[in-house]
């Protein structure tokens, strides 16, 4: 009995340990279908970005685009902020990462459902108020849901509360375009925390939007 009971607790603890978070960068490359008369996809690729690298370290990330119009985005757990930089102005302008205009109306997961860089991924399809968004995850690149649970926007919490992964494919789609992001590129590596600090001097603003 007591052998059988040590058993138990030993699977129990083993399914319920959780995998060490990821930390490093992720490459992402981007292809763009626009729904914005006169604006074309290769257009729309070259203001958002075709690349996207991508650093995450504990609750905090950071996004540098390859884009001609979009150049960074940070998220600083600390105000609960998402700050943006974009080519046409010297301000970051930063986005309460705690309000949320979209919503999830229902949920689907399917189990292993396409492989990237190796990794077998299940997908998890949102139907939004905003559009359909579906993101491909495999565990091994685990976050703790916990350190995001402020960040409501763009359905974030949403995501990693179900999957507790960083995403390796996403497609979204709203009523402007559609963005296919993959990932072609996994470096797990020990990040400096001053890549998520905004630059010295910077000047900072709410955005307009």
């Amino acid at each position: 009995m007591k052998f059988l009971i040590a058993l138990i607790l030993t699977l129990f603890v083993s399914v319920t340990v959780t995998a060490q978070p990821f930390e490093g960068e992720i490459i992402y490359q981007n292809t763009y279908k626009s729904k914005i008369p006169n604006l074309a996809d290769e257009q729309l690729a070259s203001m958002i970005g075709k690349q996207f690298d991508y650093y995450i370290k504990g609750n905090k990330y950071k996004t540098i685009s390859s884009g001609a119009f979009l150049q960074w985005q940070i998220y600083i757990p600390g105000g609960n902020k998402m700050y943006n930089k974009m080519s046409n102005s010297d301000t970051a302008f930063w986005i309460d990462a705690g309000s949320n205009s979209d919503s999830v109306i229902r949920s689907v997961l399917n189990k292993n459902v396409i492989e990237i860089l190796g990794l077998k991924c299940d997908e998890l399809i949102f139907i939004c108020k905003s559009g359909t968004q579906k993101y491909y995850f495999n565990s091994t690149l685990a976050i703790d849901p916990k350190m995001y649970i402020n960040h409501k926007y763009a359905n974030w919490y949403d995501y990693v509360s179900k999957t507790n992964a960083v995403p390796l494919k996403m497609e979204i789609e709203n009523a402007q375009f559609t963005i296919i992001s993959i990932a072609t590129e996994i470096k797990p590596m020990q990040l400096n925390d001053g890549l998520f600090l905004l630059p010295p001097g910077i000047k900072t603003d709410k955005s307009p939007n």
